[in-house]
Order: C-alpha cells, then structure tokens, then sequence
C-alpha cells in the first residue's frame, strides 16, 4: 500500500486523511503534538516537528513514503516544499511562490506589480518621523492565528505593538497599515489545474467587537460575497494575472482584502486553503471533490479532472461558519453541542477546547473555541438558520456564567 504523509495534524487536515483513506492510501501525520486531531484518525503518526525537515527525510526514507502534503497551514508550507524538493516528490509550489505568499511585505510589492489595490502602508522611517495617522494595524511580517497584531491609536500603543509584533515574526519585520474601520473584510479561493486558476469561492467575513479585543478576529464568513458582482467584474482578471504571473500550475490560492469603493484592497496571501471546513461544504453543494484532487496531486504531480469556473456559486446555496469566541476563563460547559449536530443545515462542528480546558485573554485565534460549519438551500434565510444555532449554544464558566462574546450580529445579515 502506497503511504503519503501529511504535515501538521490540526483539524483542518482531518479531510486530508480521510479522502486518503478513501482512495486506497496508507496515512502518516506528523507535528509536534500527541493528540492533534488528524493524528487521532491517520493510520500512523510521528512525533516530529514539522520544523525538522533533516530528520523528516530521513525518516521518509527509511520508511518509504511515495508523497507528502499539506493544505491549510502556513507554518508547514515552506517546510513542505523542502521536505519535497530533497525527496524528489510534487509540491503544488514553488520556494519562490511559497516565499511571496507568506510574507506579506513580498506579497503586497507583488500585488502593486500587476496592478492589484492593497492597504496603504506606513514604514519605520515614517514611525520616526511621525508621519503617521491614527488609526493604525500593526502585524508580524509572518504568523499566524491573528497573533501579534494590535490596532493602535498613539504613539506610546505603535511602539509597544511593533515590539510584540516583531517577536511573533520569523524575520523580525513588521507590517505597519491604515487601519480599515467600518470596511467590509472579504476572502477569496482559487483552485489551479495546469496553470488556469477557477474562483472556488468569494466570501464577506465579519469581525468580533472592540469592546471584546477582538476587532481583528473572524467569528463568522458566509459565502458567496454580497460583493460578488464588484469583485466580477472589478478585480477577478486582475487576481488571475498574478497568480499566472507568479506561476503557480496547480494548488489552492486564497487572498483577504477589504471592499473599499469598487475595489479589493488585499493584505494577506496564502498558497493554501484558508481555514475552516468550506471544502466539505463545496463537495456537499456541487459534487467536487478539492481533497481528492489534492492527494492525486501529491502522488502523481498531476490533477487529472476539471472542473467548471461557476464553483462559487455553490448551486445557490449559501455556507455560513460560525466561530463561536470567549472571554479569558475555564470552560466548565458546553450547551446544546447535540441539537448542533443533529441539525439538517449543519455540514461540521469542531471544538477547539475541551470541557476544563481555559481560554487565555490573548485577542487571536485563541479564543475561538467552537465552530459550526452551515450549507443553507437557497430558498432558506442565512440570518434565520444562524439565530437557530446561536438560539440553543453556550458555553458556562464554573459560576454558570456564559463566557460567550462578540456574537454575530444578525442585523448585517442580508443575502439573498
């Protein structure tokens, strides 16, 4: 039996060793970790950190692995390329385009290349010589999970918020931006085949509270986009330039922006899915299959099916997923996980912490402790099948106290 490792064991990859196993293939997964959820499922898993490319290869060696992967997380992909390159085995990227597609200053100096709208953006020297204006956002040059990333309204908040966001970037470098209140956060995907890249999705994300430490922190995404038509018509082409520009034959591409006026101005790349289970729901709306493409891609540095170019529009359906944040404290319950999963519109449903678990007050990823994935039909309302969920889910402290915050309002709500 063929054996095809896959890097980083996070929940995300749990579709990976599933539709390995389908097809027939021996599943390995490797980080870190001893009880990451994709590990839970794979056939095997190893004990080594995706950072030890070196002995990764020699153990791939010595047990004969015909292909490795990973989708979702930008910590394995530079790692992923190496590991491939010194095996000899497909990598649906390059070390180039993995570069430009992880580090956001490379990423935007690309975008202004082929003609594509990012955030206007301040540099040290313009820290120096006060030439800022407040508001700012400030971010490692590369991380993930939303760490390490502060809006500022002051001098005294920029100068702390660099020093934290340098120690979060792998490089020591910074990304200084304008700071884009009250704009509409939109994400996109493409899937390649053989050089010709197909919009797969085109979605608004919605952001937690101020008041919550959480205004950089997505607790919902519902596709398609209110924008979509803006994006058609203003910025698709422009976005299929640069990814052809950049080379890229094969694999997932997604890009984040904000709507402001009648363009897309993008801050973050990835040569990579974007997080959450959206494939699941693709696969249920349309029939296409993104995962098993993915491991036929790594086994034979080939995807052999097409697919069409309206995949976005998900037959008129709609997915919603709800990612349920908390305030700083130990989970003593959760309420209404069974009505949750017994529910016809939900596709997935994951808990990122256990019952005694504590969620620290860190203002990223971290405290995001549930998600619920929705595929609605189109003659549903969005608004109505995300008020049942939030009607019947909680999640109570040792005192009964709910810890819930930055819930998604409803009233922003409006899809047809």
């Amino acid at each position: 039996m063929k054996k095809i490792l896959i890097l980083g064991g996070a929940s995300v990859h749990c579709k990976l060793v599933d539709a390995a196993k389908k097809m027939g293939y021996y599943t390995i997964v490797t980080d870190y970790l001893n009880d990451s959820p994709a590990k839970q499922i794979a056939d095997e898993n190893w004990m080594l950190n995706i950072m030890d490319v070196d002995l990764i290869v020699k153990k791939c060696r010595e047990e004969k692995i015909d292909a490795v992967l990973s989708g979702w997380l930008d910590p394995c992909q530079r790692p992923y390329y190496l590991i491939c390159d010194k095996l000899g085995l497909p990598c649906y990227g390059s070390a180039d385009q993995f570069y430009i597609l992880t580090d956001k200053n490379a990423f935007k100096s690309f975008c202004n290349e082929c003609g594509l709208d990012t955030i206007p953006q301040y540099s040290l020297s313009d820290v120096d010589n006060n030439r800022i204006e407040f508001p700012v956002f400030v971010k490692p040059n590369d991380s993930r999970g939303s760490r390490g990333q502060r809006v500022c309204s002051t001098y005294n908040e920029l100068m702390s918020a660099i020093e934290e966001a340098r120690s979060e970037s792998s490089n020591n470098e910074v990304v200084i931006e304008k700071f884009m209140e009250g704009k509409q956060d939109f994400s996109m995907t493409y899937f390649v085949i053989d050089s010709i890249p197909h919009l797969i999705r085109v979605c608004d994300r919605y952001l937690g509270k101020k008041e919550d430490g959480l205004n950089k922190q997505c607790i919902g995404c519902i596709a398609p986009s209110k924008h979509t038509g803006l994006y058609l018509s203003n910025v698709d082409q422009r976005v299929k330039n640069f990814i052809k520009k950049l080379g890229i034959k094969n694999g997932p591409v997604f890009m984040q922006g904000f709507v402001d006026g009648e363009t897309i101005r993008f801050y973050d790349p990835g040569l990579r899915f974007p997080g959450g289970d959206y494939e699941q729901f693709l696969k249920k709306a349309t029939g296409v299959d993104l995962m098993e493409l993915m491991v036929e891609f790594a086994f034979t540095g080939k995807i052999s099916k097409q697919i069409k170019d309206d995949l976005f529009l998900l037959n008129g359906k709609h997915t919603i997923q709800l990612d349920f944040t908390c305030r700083a404290g130990r989970i003593a319950k959760y309420q209404g996980l069974d009505r949750i999963r017994t529910n016809n519109n939900v596709v997935s449903s994951f808990a990122r912490y256990e019952e005694g678990e504590s969620v620290p007050d860190s203002g990223d990823v971290r405290q995001r402790v549930y998600e619920v994935g929705l595929l609605i039909d189109k003659n549903e309302s969005v608004i109505e099948a995300v008020r049942e969920i939030q009607s019947v889910f909680d999640v109570f402290d040792e005192d009964g106290r709910s810890m819930l915050i930055s819930v998604l309002d409803t009233e922003l709500l409006h899809y047809n």
